[in-house]
C-alpha cells in the first residue's frame, strides 16, 4: 500500500486557491501572500516547541464494521471494534507519531481537536492535506505542546457522525490536581445504521424545513419529521436546541438499557474528562446525588467553580473533580432541549441500580456554562489592545439551510475565498456575533481563544442566538485554520472558514 508521507505532500505541492483576498479590516486592494502549511516557518515553529524527545506510535484503522449497542447491530465506520475508538495519551512536549490506514470505501482524515499542532498536520482537506485515499496510509507527526482533554475525529463529509472518534489526552507534567482516580467520558448522539445514515440525514436536512411557525409550543415538546426534529427548545441554548432526531445517546459507546459502570470505592476523589462528540446534540450533565467542581474546559485551567450540572456544546470538553458517595449513581446526560437522555451508572458499594430513565434533582440545579467560568490567572493572555479585529456573523437559516460567515458559504473547492487574514505575533480579536435563530458551537483550529478579559481559555464556544461574544488570541502558530460551527449538519452545509496568515 502506498504511504503518504507528509514530505512527499509538500514536495507534490498542496491544491490552495483563492489567493485574492482581503482581511476584514484592511484598508488596501493588493492581495496578501499566505503562509501555506507545507513552508518553513511551520517548520520553524514546530522545531521551537518545548520538546521532551519522547515519541509515542499509535497505529489507527479507520474500517466498515458492525458493533452491538445495547442489543442493536449496527454497520458503520470505526477506529476499531469498539466505541469509542482507543484512546491515545501523551506527556505536554511528546512527538505523536500516528499512522492512519484507511479501510474505508470513501477518503478520510484525521483532525486532532483542541491540539495547536502544526498547520500540516491539522487534517482538514483541501486546505492543509490532501484526503487519504481508500487503501492508503498517512502519518501524522508533531509535537503535543497543550496539555488537555482533546479528541480526534475526521474532517470529510459526515464521517465523524458515525463511530469514528476517540479521546487524544495530554498529561501536563506540572499537573497540581490530585484525585484517586480519572475517568475519560465520551457523550454522543447516534443514528447511523439505526434508521438512516447521516448522508440522508444532511440531504433531507438540505431540502429545507423551518422549525418555526408550526404550532409546537415548548409544553408540547419536540416531533420528529423522518430525521428532522422539530420543537426542540431549550433556555439554556436560547431557543432552538438543534436539528436532527437521534434514536440513541450514548455514554461512552453504551446506550441506556446497556450502560457503563464506573466504579471506586467511597470517599474516592475521581477526575473526570468529558467530551461531547456529538454531531447535533448538546449535552446538560449531572451526576445524581453529587456536586461537581469545574477545574478544565477545552484543556485550559479555570478558577475552580462548583456546579450541580454543566452544559456542553458539541466539542467541548470539561473536566471536573467529584468527591464519590457509597452507592449507586446515575451519570445522566440530558440531550438537551430534545427530552431524552445518555445514561451511565457510578458504583462505590452494594446496591439496587436506579432506573435508565432517571433524572437526577441535580438536572435542574446550578448549570454552568463556559461563559459563567473565570480563567485561572497563569493561563490568562496578557492584558493588550488587539492589533486586527475580525467581525464574523453566524449567518444563515433552517428553512434555507444556508448555514454561513458572513453571508458566504464555504467553497471546499476555493476555502481561502473570504478569509480572515492575520500575521504572526498580531494579537487578534473575533467578534462573534450571531445573526441567526439558532445556537452554534463555534471551532477555532490551532489556537485557544479568551472569552472576554478574563473568561476562560477554549477552542469551541457556544453562541446563543442575538449574542456577540468577544474574544482574543495571539497569532504564533501560522497556517491556514478552519474556524466553524461544529454542529455538523451547519458546518458541511457552509458555517466554516479559514483563518490564514499572511507571509
Amino acid at each position: 500500500m502506498p504511504e503518504i508521507t507528509r514530505r512527499a505532500l509538500v514536495g507534490g505541492g498542496i491544491a490552495l486557491s483563492g489567493a485574492v483576498l482581503l482581511s476584514a479590516c484592511s484598508r488596501t486592494d493588493a492581495a496578501p501572500s499566505l503562509v501555506s502549511p507545507g513552508d518553513d516557518i511551520v517548520d520553524m515553529i514546530e522545531a521551537g516547541r518545548a520538546s521532551t524527545g519522547r515519541e509515542h506510535r499509535f497505529e489507527l484503522t479507520a474500517a466498515e464494521t458492525e458493533l452491538d449497542l445495547g442489543g442493536t447491530r449496527v454497520r458503520t465506520w470505526s477506529y476499531g471494534d469498539d466505541l469509542p475508538g482507543p484512546e491515545l495519551r501523551v506527556r505536554a512536549g511528546d512527538t505523536v507519531v500516528a499512522t492512519l490506514l484507511n479501510n474505508l470505501p470513501d477518503p478520510t482524515t484525521v483532525h486532532w481537536h483542541g491540539l495547536a499542532l502544526r498547520n500540516d498536520m491539522d487534517g482538514v482537506p483541501h486546505l492543509t492535506q490532501k484526503q487519504i485515499a481508500p487503501g492508503e496510509r498517512f502519518e501524522y507527526r508533531f509535537v503535543a505542546a497543550n496539555a488537555g482533554t482533546h479528541w480526534f475525529h475526521p474532517h470529510v463529509g459526515t464521517q465523524f457522525d458515525r463511530g469514528l472518534y476517540a479521546p487524544i489526552i495530554v498529561e501536563d507534567p506540572s499537573e497540581r490536581l490530585s484525585y484517586d482516580q480519572e475517568w475519560v467520558i465520551i457523550l454522543d448522539d447516534w443514528l447511523d445504521g439505526v434508521e438512516s445514515t447521516p448522508d440522508q440525514v444532511l440531504e433531507e436536512l438540505r431540502a429545507g424545513m423551518d422549525h418555526g411557525g408550526h404550532g409546537m409550543g415548548e409544553e408540547e415538546g419536540p416531533m420528529r419529521m423522518g430525521s428532522t426534529l422539530m420543537g426542540a427548545t431549550s433556555d439554556l441554548l436560547g431557543g432552538d436546541a438543534g436539528d436532527v432526531y437521534y434514536p440513541m445517546h450514548l455514554v461512552s459507546g453504551r446506550p441506556p438499557n446497556d450502560p457503563r459502570t464506573f466504579e471506586a470505592a467511597p470517599g474516592d476523589r475521581v477526575r473526570i474528562r468529558l467530551i461531547n462528540a456529538g454531531a447535533d446534540t448538546a449535552y446538560r450533565v449531572a451526576l445524581g446525588g453529587h456536586t461537581m467542581t469545574i477545574t478544565h474546559t477545552d484543556g485550559y485551567a479555570v478558577e475552580h467553580t462548583e456546579a450541580d450540572a454543566l452544559l456542553l456544546g458539541m466539542g467541548e470538553r470539561y473536566d471536573v473533580l467529584v468527591t464519590l458517595d457509597d452507592g449507586v449513581f446515575p451519570l445522566v446526560a440530558l440531550a438537551e432541549g430534545k427530552d431524552d437522555t445518555g445514561f451511565a451508572l457510578v458504583r462505590t458499594g452494594s446496591g439496587s441500580a436506579p432506573d435508565a430513565g432517571v433524572r437526577p434533582e441535580e438536572l435542574e440545579g446550578r448549570v454552568l456554562v463556559a461563559t459563567d467560568l473565570t480563567a485561572e490567572e497563569g493561563t490568562r493572555l496578557s492584558s493588550t489592545k488587539p492589533d486586527v479585529v475580525h467581525d464574523i456573523e453566524l449567518t444563515g437559516s433552517m428553512a434555507d439551510y444556508d448555514w454561513g460567515l458572513n453571508g458566504r458559504v464555504y467553497d471546499h473547492e476555493n476555502p481561502t475565498a473570504g478569509a480572515f487574514t492575520v500575521t504572526q505575533g498580531q494579537r487578534v480579536r473575533l467578534v462573534l456575533t450571531n445573526t441567526t435563530d439558532m445556537w452554534h458551537p463555534m471551532h477555532l483550529h490551532g489556537h485557544h481563544v479568551q472569552i472576554g478579559e478574563d473568561g476562560p481559555r477554549k477552542d469551541t464556544l457556544i453562541v446563543l442566538p442575538g449574542q456577540t461574544l468577544t474574544c482574543d488570541f495571539d497569532a504564533d502558530n501560522p497556517g491556514l485554520w478552519m474556524t466553524h460551527c461544529h454542529n455538523l449538519y451547519h458546518g458541511e452545509s457552509g458555517m466554516m472558514g479559514v483563518v490564514a496568515y499572511t507571509a
